[in-house]
């Protein structure tokens, strides 16, 4: 027992001795560039503070030298108390070098994004993963068959230069996009909700158009919550197929989708902890009376928490979460909103990273939370959504970590930026004539996030151009200051009249109520109407230069369940223009209504409604001022040739009133045809002349049927239009075919 006792004390002995040995001196052998002081730095030695080691020190102290990368090789011993650091340095590339790319922005976005660089330590993992990222960055550009090969020119024993020689092949063109499986949904439909384009000659300046597999992840991710969003609950996008044809150096892509079963919300319930009023959750029943019966869809139950979010706020509830939970029975869905007082964690630091070009006052404008708050997963998420919005960022993300107490977290917000500039074209062409528009818009000016544009249209018999500024989130206050410069120019020789009007604006919106935006504006406006000897007399009666300064407001509250292609809901206006300065001042009133019913999932039906009225205070209202229905409230008659007649022209009315009534069939045609058809029966009025009783008003009504046909062809979207007019005035100038051509690209 004894000698055992013995063997056990001398084994801890030595083992004590071999691997906790004191140091009083340090001896660093093998670095050149780097200094003996910056190892000492670097592998947190200090004999003042630390002098005895074991093995597990001298570990560490070799990992963190290796975290440094400056050392291909490294190896630490401890003898007769001596701690020697051997190390071999890696060489230096001196110059990075891209061969065979000559865009400067794209070898700066590739220096950008890897790891080596000029100065830097050369480390074969690293070029190798340098690589695959170069790949990734030409694959992202539709260039998915790059070659890069990797050379290095030796300098000296220190330095080398690193050359990548790249070979981007072609861009690999998509020539088409194919839905296959139980999809329910026509393919046209679907194509419009991707971001991946067939490659069309119109489309030369989309990026779209290119093979891009972070596109394709995007893809499926919008292609399940636009299933989802239509009650398609668990449905599936099974894979995605690239087939390339190496002789067009092009690639048909294959989406399987197994829509699945479409499911209704059949109740919803709320659970509320014990420790809250469940009285002060009663509120929410007439939301869940709005769903029940519905197509489930995760929009809807979005707006929901919304609800219950604004709530929560509003009663100054803290520390309060939720969860949903959704229960499948059938062909139906249950949903449970639990509602409980969460861990009292509290917000410590707020980190932004990420952006070079947005300023940081603009991303933290968006967010709900800050710091000193209670800690609210749901506000950050609504922030993250918030930033995704604004259409600047190519990616939003966040992460959560401990704070420096228990009661204490601290959020990083990490932003990815993207090209926020953007060009478009169109062109319309119709039987009544042709129109031009071309437009330029920043979203993210000067890194601001504020929207510029300038656009110009031109038709046969006016010229339209301007310039908007717009702010969304002007001084941190999530309401919108805009600016807006505007000229234009109707010439009618015809008609012996010559009108030019100018005019500058400030706007600002901002929610005035619940889902209800008030939207003022001050309008300054300088008109000049000139006439000629073939002039009406009451048109030279109007003739000379006016100036306007009006204030104008609106009310808006949109309610859809999505602004493309809505099943439900409704949106409603209200403005008004007062005149604060004017030479001839005038009233005029606007409102509009559309409420949308999905009436079987083969039609989906909606009601419109607008009417604007224009009143001349003591004067008569001006020729520019007069109104006329827009062509998509009054199809079957010819653009602004309905309603009063002064000599050979139409000069609109003091009133103009329209009801639609529209059914969309969304499956009546095969889904290889890409057409969408829907039926109208449009309803109107354009009437009331106050410059010259002896002109007809011309108050009846117009009205007129027929089918809208759109076809995604392969020279670009056309639209048609087949209409027969059922009722109209003898001086109305119908239209029974009407058809227009235009892309954006």
């Amino acid at each position: 027992m004894i000698r055992n006792i013995c063997y056990i004390i001398i084994f801890l002995c030595l083992h004590f001795s071999a691997f906790a040995e004191v140091a009083n001196k340090i001896e660093v052998v093998g670095n050149d560039r780097v200094s003996d002081s910056t190892i000492k730095v670097y592998g947190d030695i200090d004999l003042n503070k630390k002098n005895n080691f074991n093995q597990e020190d001298l570990n560490l102290i070799i990992k963190k030298l290796y975290d440094t990368d400056f050392f291909e090789d490294i190896n630490v011993s401890l003898n007769n108390s001596i701690l020697k650091i051997k190390v071999v340095e890696y060489k230096i590339i001196n110059n990075l070098i891209l061969e065979g790319e000559k865009a400067n922005k794209v070898k700066e976005f590739i220096t950008e994004n890897i790891y080596s660089r000029s100065n830097s330590s050369f480390i074969k993992s690293k070029v190798n993963s340098d690589t695959n990222i170069i790949k990734e960055i030409y694959s992202s550009l539709g260039y998915n068959f790059a070659e890069i090969e990797v050379n290095t020119v030796k300098i000296d024993n220190r330095r080398l230069d690193l050359i990548f020689s790249i070979n981007k092949g072609e861009r690999t063109k998509i020539s088409k996009i194919n839905f296959i499986g139980e999809k329910k949904m026509k393919d046209r439909r679907l194509k419009d909700i991707i971001v991946s384009e067939e490659s069309k000659f119109w489309k030369f300046l989309s990026k779209n158009v290119y093979l891009n597999f972070d596109n394709i992840n995007l893809d499926k991710r919008l292609l399940t919550n636009y299933y989802r969003s239509s009650g398609y609950y668990d449905v599936q996008i099974l894979s995605d197929n690239a087939e390339i044809d190496e002789k067009n150096n092009s690639i048909e892509l294959t989406y399987t989708i197994n829509a699945g079963k479409r499911y209704i919300v059949s109740k919803i319930e709320t659970s509320v902890d014990p420790i809250l009023n469940k009285s002060t959750f009663l509120p929410l029943q007439s939301e869940y009376e709005k769903i029940i019966g519905d197509y489930y869809s995760p929009f809807k139950i979005k707006k929901l928490l919304t609800s219950l979010d604004n709530l929560i706020a509003n009663q100054d509830l803290q520390f309060i979460e939720h969860s949903v939970s959704e229960t499948i029975d059938g062909d139906e869905i249950f949903i449970k909103i639990n509602i409980f007082e969460g861990s009292k964690k509290l917000v410590e630091r707020i980190d932004i990273v990420g952006n070079t070009i947005t300023e940081e006052g603009v991303i933290r404008g968006d967010l709900l939370v800050d710091e000193g708050d209670p800690m609210n997963k749901l506000k950050l998420e609504k922030s993250l959504s918030r930033l995704k919005a604004r259409n600047i960022f190519a990616k939003v993300d966040s992460k959560i970590d401990d704070g420096s107490s228990d009661e204490l977290k601290k959020i990083e917000i990490s932003v990815e930026e993207k090209p926020t500039g953007e060009i478009t074209a169109g062109a319309g062409v119709g039987t009544t004539g042709g129109l031009f528009g071309f437009s330029i818009s920043e979203n993210n000016w000067l890194g601001k996030g504020v929207k510029l544009s300038t656009s110009i249209q031109v038709d046969e018999e006016s010229f339209r151009g301007g310039i908007d500024y717009a702010n969304p989130n002007y001084n941190f206050s999530n309401n919108l200051l805009g600016f807006n410069i505007l000229s234009e120019k109707t010439d009618k020789p015809d008609s012996g009249y010559e009108n030019s009007i100018y005019s500058a604006g400030i706007r600002t919106r901002f929610e005035q109520y619940k889902d209800i935006y008030l939207s003022p504006s001050l309008n300054l406006s300088y008109d000049d109407l000139r006439v000629m000897d073939n002039a009406s007399s009451s048109m030279k009666k109007q003739a000379g230069t006016y100036t306007d300064l009006m204030f104008n407001y609106g009310f808006q509250s949109d309610k859809r369940d999505r602004a493309f292609q809505p099943t439900s809901g409704y949106s409603a206006f209200f403005g008004q223009g007062l005149p604060v300065f004017s030479d001839a001042a005038y009233i005029q009133n606007t409102f509009s209504f559309s409420n949308y019913t999905e009436i079987t999932p083969d039609i989906i039906g909606a009601v419109k409604f607008f009417t604007t009225f224009v009143d001349g205070i003591d004067e008569d209202v001006r020729l520019s001022k007069r109104v006329q229905l827009p062509p998509a409230r009054m199809r079957g008659f010819a653009r602004n040739q309905i309603g009063p007649k002064d000599g050979n022209d139409h000069v609109g009315g003091n009133r103009a009133m329209a009801l639609n009534l529209e059914a969309a069939l969304p499956n009546f045609l095969p889904q290889a045809s890409n057409t969408d058809v829907a039926l109208f029966l449009d309803a109107g009025n354009v009437w009331g002349v106050d410059y010259d009783s002896s002109i007809d008003d011309s108050n009846k009504i117009r009205s007129a049927f027929g089918i809208a046909a759109s076809y995604l062809s392969p020279i670009g979207p056309l639209s048609f239009t087949f209409s027969q007019d059922i009722s109209k005035a003898s001086t109305d100038a119908t239209e029974s075919f009407n058809f227009s051509l235009g892309t954006t690209f």
